[in-house]
């Protein structure tokens, strides 16, 4: 953040409750003055420390590259002052739309940005090596369904939670992953 101009931060927005997406984000609001942490209504008590979210039911590839992550600790309890749900309309950057992808966790949510046709898909997809639906889901078709309805969306750009940012016709590429998970 210190090295973005002007190192301003208006908001946090929580794609869903894994550690690798919320571990910092109390900490954060807090350094910048209580900044709002919003996130999908069914994720906000787990982010707070409420309640506990599902684990994932892994597939059988999954298992070694899940073997091979280190465990990261818990989260610590964040507040969530502004908790959405698919269709809400976020009041910054021209509107971002909530987009509600469950699968990879009960409420796991996208955003699609529809000036520079931009989509955050958090982990409901990834994009190492090559486009995918996301791993570690705690409902695989639930995830599959998530990930036909954002290739649907027919984005030029996307930015996933794991990989490269796709800049120009996201959407092929989002359509092909979709696809292959059936």
């Amino acid at each position: 953040m210190e090295s973005v101009p002007g190192g301003e931060l208006a908001r946090i927005v929580l794609t869903h409750w894994h550690e690798d997406h919320t571990g910092g984000a109390a900490r954060l609001a807090a350094r910048y003055g209580g900044v709002p942490v919003v996130a999908h209504r069914v994720e906000a008590p787990v982010i707070r420390g409420e309640a506990v979210g599902a684990p994932p039911v892994l597939e059988e590839f999954e298992r070694p590259i899940r073997a091979s992550v280190p465990a990261l600790p818990p989260a610590p309890p964040c507040p969530v002052d502004v908790e959405v749900v698919d269709g809400d309309v976020l009041p910054f950057g021209g509107g971002p739309g909530v987009v509600g992808v469950p699968g990879h966790t009960d409420g796991s949510l996208a955003l699609h940005l529809p000036g520079p046709d931009l989509l955050f898909t958090g982990d409901a997809v990834a994009n190492v090596g090559r486009t995918t639906l996301g791993v570690f889901n705690t409902d695989r078709a639930r995830a599959v369904a998530s990930l036909h309805r954002l290739a649907g969306l027919g984005a030029a750009h996307a930015v996933f939670g794991h990989g490269a940012p796709l800049v120009g016709d996201a959407a092929a590429a989002l359509r092909a992953a979709a696809a292959e998970a059936g």
